[in-house]
C-alpha cells in the first residue's frame, strides 16, 4: 500500500490532532506501507523490516504484528484510537476492529466515546463516517447478530467496531463465575453456527486496539488475544511496562511521548508542590501534621474554586467544580480522616456531607464499582473531597481534580503517573493562561524538599516542578477567597440585589451601590419583561439596528416590545397583566437607559480576502557592540531541573559540539513557530554569524566562544528574534470589513473578579500600601464607570480612573473584560485595551504603558491595530450613522501627572492610523 497523504491531512484537520497524535498516525501509515499486514504476514520478516525503519522496536512480543504507542496520561489516547481506525478504514485496509478495555470503567467510557451523541465522540468531523457511523458491537448486543449481519442491514461498506472488556474474552475458566465453562463469547451461537469469538478470529482484516496495554501481559490475557488472530495489534498505554513483581519494559514501543513532554507542550496541567510558608515539619506529630496538611489543602481548594469561577465568568466558559483527593494508607485511616473532615472542628463542619470515601480492598485494588463513583465527581458538583486508599488506577478520566493531599506517603509514591496522572487532564482541553486553572497541586509539607529533588532526578516523570507556599506571606493566603461580581449600571437600575453565596462576599465593601432605578409600577412582572427584552430579544434584533440611537425611535421600541411580549408570555404564563401600550412604555425607558449608560461599540470583523504570507528581511543586529556574553565554565544552564550534580562542559565533550558555532544560535531560532528554516536559513546564519564575529573580538579562543554559545544560545536567539519581528515583511492583501451590529448587548454581562481576601477592596482614590500588590485588590466608588467594580494592572491605571472620574467632559468609561472587545493585531492576536471611554464629543480607546515599553514591537503592533480599528469604525460606521468618532491614545506612565487633563493627553498622545493601509479594505 502507498501512504494516503490526503487521508492523513483530513484526519489531522477534522479531529484536530495534537502533535503526538499526528506523529503516531504517521507512524502507523509508515508501517502499513512498509509491511501491509495480512493473515499471511511472516511476522519475523515484518519485525526485521520494522526494526530497519524503527530500531527502537526490538520485538512484537506477540505472534502477530503488534506495536505500542506510549502516550502520557491526558494527551488523548482514545482520540488516537479514532484516528487509527479512521485511517485504516479510509485507506481500505480494514473495516473490522476490536477495541479491548482492561476493566468495566474504561469499557463504559469507550462505549460512550464511540457514540455520535457523545461530546467526546472520537470520529467527530470525519467525512467517511458522517452518513454511516461505525456499527458498535459490545457485550450487550453481540448475541443478537449485530456484528455479522453485514450487507443484510447496514451495507457492505460499514465499519464494525467491537468493544469488549478483557474479562469477556479471557480463556481463564477457573473462576467460580465461569464454573469451568469458557466465556459466553466463545460459546456456540446458533445464528452463525459457531462462536462469535471464532467468527471474529476468522475475519481477514481484524485490527486489535488495546487500551491500557500494560494490563494484557499476563498469560491468560496473552492467550486470549492471540486466539483472536488479528492482522495488526495497536497498543496504547502511558506506562509501557508489564505489571507485577517481575515488571519489564515493553520491547515493541514504536513511539513514546512522555509526561514531561506533555507538560512542556501544554497538553496537561502543570504539577506544583505546596507547603506552608515558614513551616518546619520536623518534630510535628503525624496526626497534627495531617491536620495541617488537610487544612492547607482546603485553603488552596477554595482559592482554586474562586479562580475557576472567575475564569468561567470572564471567558463565558463552562463552570468547573474542583475537588480534593486525599490519599490514605488503609480503610481504617480513611475512616478516621473522614470523621475529622466532617466534624464541627474542621472549618465549622462546612464540608459535612461533601466527602466521598472510596475504599480499596485489603490489597489496595479498587473495584470497578468504586472507580465508577470517582467518575461522578466531575458531573454532580456536590463533592469537595474524595478520600481514597492507596494509589489510583487507570480509567478515572476526570478533569476537575486540582488538589492532592497524600497522607503519610513518600516522595517516590507521590511522584508517579498513577498519582499525578489522575489530575493532569485539562478541563477546557487546553491551557487557559490562568495559572490556577492550569495547575495541579500536591500538598506535601513533609515531602516538599524530597519531591523537588525527585522531580529533578534523571528519569523523573516530570522535569519541571513548580512550588508554592500557603499561609501569610505565601502564594496562597489562608483567608477564604471570594468571587466578586460587578453588574452593569443597567442591571443595577432594576433594583434587585445580588444574593451573596458561599463563594461571594457579603462584606459592606461589596454591597452594590444605590442609584437611579427604573420606574416600573408592577415591579416583579415588568422587571422580568424588561430583562427578557434585553437578554432574549435585543441580541436577535441588534444586527438590524444601524445606530444605537435608533433604540429610542418608536419603530424599534414597538418591534422590541412586540417580540418581548411573546417570549415573556411564553416563559411566565402572564397573558393580560401587561398591555401593549404599557410594554412599549417599559421598553422605551429601558432603551433610553441603554443609550445613556453604555458605550456603544460597533461589532466589526476584519478578515483577509486571500492568504497572507510573511517572512523576515536581512538586517544588522542593533546594539550588538554592547553584548558581552561570557563562557559559563563547568555547569549547564538547565542542570538544576535534572540533578544537583554539576555538569562540566569540556572541549573533549564532543556530544555538546555543533558542526558550526552558529548552530548553537540557529537551533533555538528555528524552535520559533514563525520561522521556517528552509525559507530563512540564509538570514538566520547571517544573524548568527554577526554574533559569532562580535564574540571573537572579546573572547580569546574558539572554545570560549563555543562555551558562551552553549550557555547563552537561547537568550541570544530570543534577543535576535525580537529584532526579527521589527524586520518582518507581509504580502499585501485586501481586507474585508463586515459590520455585524452597531452595539453589543452582551457587553452588559457582569464582570467577575477573584479576591484572596474580602478586605482587599479599596476606594479607587486610595492606592494599596504596596503598589506591586495592586492586582490583588479591586476598587469601587465610581460614578461614571459602566461597572461598579474594577481591577487595575498598575497604579497608573488607577490614576487614569481618577482622572476620568473628575473630568466633566467624560460621560462613561469602562475597563473591558475578556470577550467584551474584539480587535485583532496583524499576527491574529486579540488585543484587549485598558480603557474604553465616551466623552461628549467622541469615543476613545486608551492604553497606559510604562514609558520604557511604548516602543516595544508588541506594543507598536497592537497600537497599529487599535488605531486602524478606530479609523475604520469612524469612517465605516460613525460617519454614516451620525455616531461619535473614535480615536486611539497611548499614554506613557510618567506623563500621567496630578495636573494632567484628558484633553492635554489627547493632544500629545493620540496615535493616528496608517491611512495608506486603508486602501486595502473592502467595506460590506
Amino acid at each position: 500500500m502507498m501512504i494516503d497523504q490526503r487521508s492523513l491531512i483530513q484526519i489531522k484537520q477534522r479531529l484536530s490532532l495534537r502533535r503526538p497524535q499526528d506523529e503516531s498516525l504517521k507512524i502507523l501509515a509508515d508501517i502499513i506501507d512498509l509491511i501491509d499486514p495480512t493473515k499471511d504476514t511472516n511476522v519475523d520478516e515484518a519485525l526485521e523490516a520494522t526494526k530497519a525503519m524503527y530500531p527502537q522496536v526490538l520485538n512484537f512480543e506477540r505472534d502477530f504484528v503488534s506495536l505500542c504507542f506510549a502516550l502520557a496520561t491526558g494527551v488523548g489516547k482514545t482520540k488516537l484510537m479514532g484516528a487509527f481506525i479512521s485511517y485504516l478504514y479510509m485507506t481500505g485496509k480494514s473495516k473490522n476492529f476490536f477495541v479491548l478495555a482492561p476493566n468495566l470503567t474504561i469499557y463504559e467510557k469507550l462505549l460512550q466515546d464511540f457514540q455520535p451523541q457523545s461530546a467526546k465522540y472520537v470520529f467527530r468531523g470525519v467525512e467517511a463516517f458522517a452518513h454511516q457511523p461505525p456499527i458498535i458491537v459490545n457485550a450487550d448486543n453481540y448475541e443478537d447478530g449485530k456484528g455479522v449481519r453485514g450487507t443484510d442491514l447496514y451495507g457492505e461498506n460499514s465499519a464494525y467496531i467491537n468493544i469488549f472488556n478483557i474479562s469477556k474474552i479471557s480463556s481463564d475458566v477457573r473462576s467460580s463465575a465461569r464454573g469451568g465453562k469458557p466465556p459466553r463469547i466463545k460459546r456456540l451461537q446458533e445464528y452463525i453456527g459457531d462462536s462469535y469469538f471464532k467468527y471474529l478470529s476468522e475475519l481477514p482484516d481484524l485490527v486489535l486496539l488495546m487500551d491500557e496495554a500494560h494490563r494484557y501481559r499476563a498469560d491468560a490475557g496473552m492467550k486470549a488475544i492471540s486466539e483472536l488472530k488479528p492482522i495488526l495489534g495497536l497498543e496504547l498505554t502511558a506506562t509501557p511496562k508489564s505489571t507485577g513483581a517481575a515488571a519489564s519494559e515493553f520491547k515493541n514501543v514504536i513511539y513514546s511521548y512522555s509526561l514531561a513532554e506533555a507538560m512542556e507542550d501544554g497538553y496537561v496541567k502543570e504539577p506544583a508542590v505546596g507547603t506552608r510558608a515558614n513551616f518546619d515539619p520536623k518534630g510535628v506529630p503525624p496526626e497534627e501534621l495531617e491536620r495541617i496538611k488537610l487544612e492547607d489543602g482546603v485553603h488552596y481548594h477554595e482559592y482554586v474554586r474562586v479562580q475557576l469561577q472567575t475564569y468561567a465568568k470572564q471567558a463565558n466558559a463552562k463552570l468547573v467544580h474542583p475537588f480534593i483527593l486525599v490519599v490514605t494508607q488503609d480503610t481504617e485511616h480513611a475512616r478516621r480522616v473522614r470523621g475529622h473532615i466532617e466534624s464541627d472542628g474542621f472549618f465549622g463542619g462546612r464540608y459535612r456531607g461533601r466527602v466521598a470515601e472510596i475504599h480499596s480492598n485489603l490489597r489496595g485494588e479498587e473495584s470497578d464499582e468504586n472507580a465508577q463513583k470517582l467518575v461522578n465527581v466531575e458531573s454532580d458538583g456536590t463533592t469537595d473531597i474524595v478520600i481514597h486508599v492507596n494509589k489510583l488506577k487507570e480509567g478515572w478520566d476526570v478533569t476537575n481534580l486540582y488538589t492532592i493531599v497524600p497522607l503519610r506517603a513518600s516522595a517516590a509514591d507521590i511522584l508517579t503517573e498513577q498519582t499525578l496522572g489522575r489530575g493532569l487532564r485539562l478541563p477546557y482541553g487546553k491551557r487557559t493562561g490562568v495559572e490556577a486553572v492550569d495547575t495541579l497541586t500536591v500538598i506535601a509539607h513533609d515531602s516538599f524538599n524530597a519531591l523537588i529533588e525527585a522531580a529533578r532526578a534523571d528519569g523523573s516523570i516530570v522535569r519541571k516542578f513548580k512550588s508554592l507556599t500557603i499561609g501569610d506571606g505565601g502564594d496562597v493566603p489562608k483567608s477564604k477567597p471570594i468571587m466578586a461580581e460587578a453588574r452593569s449600571a443597567i442591571d443595577l437600575m432594576f433594583g434587585e440585589k445580588s444574593e451573596p453565596t458561599s463563594e461571594t462576599a457579603a462584606s459592606s465593601a461589596l454591597q452594590e451601590p444605590t442609584g437611579p432605578r427604573f420606574t416600573f409600577s408592577d415591579q416583579k412582572n415588568e422587571v422580568a419583561f424588561a430583562k427578557t427584552a434585553l437578554t432574549d430579544v435585543l441580541p436577535q434584533l441588534q444586527t438590524k439596528i444601524t445606530s444605537v440611537h435608533d433604540l429610542k425611535n418608536s419603530k424599534t421600541i414597538s418591534e422590541v416590545a412586540k417580540e418581548a411580549l411573546l417570549v415573556h408570555r411564553f416563559n411566565t404564563g402572564f397573558v393580560d397583566e401587561l398591555t401593549n401600550e404599557r410594554a412599549e412604555e417599559v421598553i422605551s425607558e429601558v432603551m433610553g437607559a441603554l443609550v445613556q449608560k453604555t458605550i456603544a461599540i460597533p461589532q466589526m470583523v476584519v478578515s483577509p480576502t486571500e492568504t497572507v504570507s510573511f517572512g523576515f528581511k536581512a538586517f544588522e543586529i542593533e546594539g550588538l557592540s554592547k553584548w558581552n556574553y561570557q563562557p559559563s565554565r563547568n555547569e549547564l544552564v538547565l542542570q538544576e531541573l535534572r540533578t544537583d550534580k554539576r555538569t562540566v562542559i569540556s572541549s573533549e565533550d564532543e556530544g555538546q559540539t555543533e558542526n558550526r558555532p552558529e548552530d548553537h544560535i540557529v537551533k533555538h531560532l528555528i524552535d520559533k513557530d514563525e520561522i521556517d528554516y528552509f525559507a530563512h536559513a540564509e538570514i538566520l546564519y547571517d544573524l548568527a554569524s554577526q554574533v559569532v564575529a562580535h564574540m571573537s573580538t572579546y573572547l580569546p579562543s574558539a572554545e570560549d566562544i563555543r562555551n558562551a554559545l552553549v550557555s547563552h544560545g537561547k537568550p541570544i536567539a530570543n534577543a535576535i528574534f525580537a529584532q526579527m519581528q521589527a524586520n518582518k515583511w507581509r504580502t499585501e492583501t485586501n481586507y474585508r470589513v463586515t459590520l455585524h451590529s452597531s452595539f453589543d448587548v452582551m457587553q452588559l454581562k457582569p464582570q467577575a473578579f477573584s479576591l484572596d481576601d474580602e478586605n482587599n477592596i479599596l476606594d479607587f482614590r486610595t492606592p494599596p500600601a504596596s503598589l506591586k500588590d495592586i492586582k490583588k485588590f479591586i476598587f469601587n466608588g465610581f460614578k461614571k464607570s459602566c461597572f461598579w467594580l474594577a481591577r487595575f494592572d498598575s497604579d497608573t491605571e488607577r490614576k487614569m480612573a481618577e482622572l476620568l472620574e473628575r473630568e466633566s467632559d467624560v460621560l462613561l468609561w469602562m475597563k473591558p473584560s475578556m470577550n467584551q472587545f474584539h480587535i485583532q493585531d496583524q499576527h491574529g492576536g486579540q488585543y484587549l485595551p485598558d480603557f474604553v471611554i465616551e466623552t461628549s464629543a467622541e469615543k476613545l480607546i486608551l492604553e497606559t504603558k510604562a514609558a520604557n515599553e511604548t516602543n516595544d514591537v508588541d506594543v507598536i503592533r497592537k497600537a497599529e491595530a487599535a488605531s486602524l480599528w478606530c479609523h475604520i469604525a469612524t469612517k465605516f460606521h460613525s460617519d454614516n450613522n451620525g455616531d461619535k468618532p473614535w480615536r486611539y491614545v497611548l499614554v506613557p506612565h510618567d506623563q500621567l501627572l496630578p495636573n494632567s487633563t484628558l484633553q492635554g493627553l489627547l493632544s500629545r498622545f493620540t496615535r493616528a492610523a496608517d491611512i495608506d493601509l486603508l486602501g486595502r479594505y473592502i467595506f460590506n
